[in-house]
């Protein structure tokens, strides 16, 4: 351990408090309202990791001089931070969300239920699922808008609300386990590990299912009551009507850049197209939700500047613990790490057996709802869905209680299957 692990350790450290305490900077905000400013960019959670990279690498410039803190900044891969970035503008664009919605509703409609709780279900069941083909991210996308006004409205008690984001998060983080490309996690060790497709079907895509399936409905159940027919706002109707060339182009644009998610010069340049097709066609797009998508993706890049500086500690961990032991080790790590970050470690211990690389990947994918660092998609949900919450704020406790529950069945779906 050098000084300047330590420094960042405890900077970690103290960022994953804020994350806690986020909350608590909307409330002073009201409270002081010269400063209110300052404190609302403070509560902002997608802030929070970006805010302490900044402190790190001053940090850095001072303990190890600022060319070592250059370098360490220039040397840590922003990939990730990127994709979600753009996959999160072209999944919520109004030709992707409208395809997906008249998805949803055609399958709800042929339901002899509450043609809302139908969507409701669908939305946190199948929409996690499709995760496995246009990635977690993209998933947690679409379902967070197509949630955000049947679910996180006024209306409806905090408590269920809590308990839907915890479904939703812990859902996305398992359900994209169905193939080899869709979840951070599964994407850091799969090449490493030779885990293709068809392995993860059958090894973790299955239990993984039954878990999705389970958690949906049980909170599915818990919100009927609460849930009435959706009507369509007013002048929401005059807003459809996508031509299908459109609607198509975009899921090309999405498809590529799922396809090229690993080469950023390739899906930016993507985007920069995909820009100046929505300009062309704005009579059929809404705002591009590129401010929720910049933050989720600044939130994501300083996760990778802490991140990177906590290797030291972590994988001592990883590696001592035997595979039960390792499976929720994983779990309660991911909760203050990232999934994808510890999985990557685990590629780096030579030796492991094929018993322990399912448990680390058990416990990662089971605990990716545990909290907002602990999947990439998490930050992006967080996004979307805090204006449905008291102060439009997200309590991290309240995520943490609402996934206790999802997070378990996960868990023993994957441990006794």
């Amino acid at each position: 351990m050098t000084n300047i692990q330590l420094v960042a350790a405890i900077i970690f450290a103290i960022a994953l408090i804020h994350t806690f305490a986020a909350k608590s900077f909307e409330r002073l905000a009201h409270r002081h309202p010269k400063h209110a400013g300052l404190l609302h960019l403070l509560g902002e959670i997608e802030v929070v990791f970006g805010f302490w990279a900044f402190v790190l690498i001053v940090a850095m410039a001072l303990v190890s001089g600022g060319k070592a803190a250059l370098d360490y900044a220039e040397s840590r891969h922003y990939t990730e931070p990127l994709f979600v970035f753009v996959i999160m503008v072209i999944a919520a664009s109004r030709p992707v969300l409208e395809i997906v919605k008249t998805l949803i509703s055609v399958i709800a409609r042929t339901v002899p239920l509450n043609t809302t709780i139908v969507q409701v279900w669908l939305c946190l069941a199948l929409v996690p699922l499709i995760g496995s083909l246009i990635t977690e991210p993209a998933a947690m996308t679409l379902a967070a808008l197509m949630l955000g006004p049947l679910v996180f409205r006024p209306g409806i008690p905090e408590s269920l609300k809590y308990a839907a984001l915890g479904v939703l998060f812990v859902n996305v983080s398992i359900g994209g386990t169905l193939t080899s490309f869709a979840a951070p996690p599964v994407l850091m060790v799969a090449s490493t590990w030779n885990w293709d497709s068809a392995f993860m079907v059958a090894t973790f895509g299955w239990k993984t299912a039954i878990a999705v399936l389970i958690n949906a409905t049980g909170v599915t159940f818990l919100l009927r009551s609460h849930l009435k027919e959706h009507r369509p706002e007013e002048g929401q109707d005059a807003k459809s009507g996508v031509p299908m060339i459109v609607s198509a182009v975009h899921l090309v644009f999405l498809s590529a850049v799922v396809l090229f998610a690993h080469h950023p010069v390739i899906f930016i340049g993507l985007f920069l197209f995909f820009l100046g097709f929505t300009k062309a066609y704005e009579q059929f797009q809404s705002p591009l939700i590129l401010k929720e998508g910049l933050l989720v993706g600044f939130f994501l890049a300083g996760l990778v500047v802490l991140g990177g500086m906590q290797q030291w500690w972590l994988q001592p961990i990883v590696a001592s613990l035997e595979p039960t032991a390792l499976f929720f080790g994983a779990l309660g790590l991911t909760a203050i790490t990232d999934n994808a970050a510890l999985t990557y470690l685990g590629s780096l211990i030579d030796g492991m057996s094929d018993t322990a690389k399912y448990m680390l990947m058990a416990g990662a994918v089971a605990g990716g709802g545990l909290t907002v660092i602990a999947n990439a998609p998490n930050p992006a949900g967080v996004a979307l869905l805090r204006h449905g919450f008291n102060d439009e704020s997200i309590d991290m406790l309240g995520l943490l209680a609402g996934a206790l529950l999802p997070t378990a069945i996960a868990a023993l779906c994957l441990l006794l299957f």
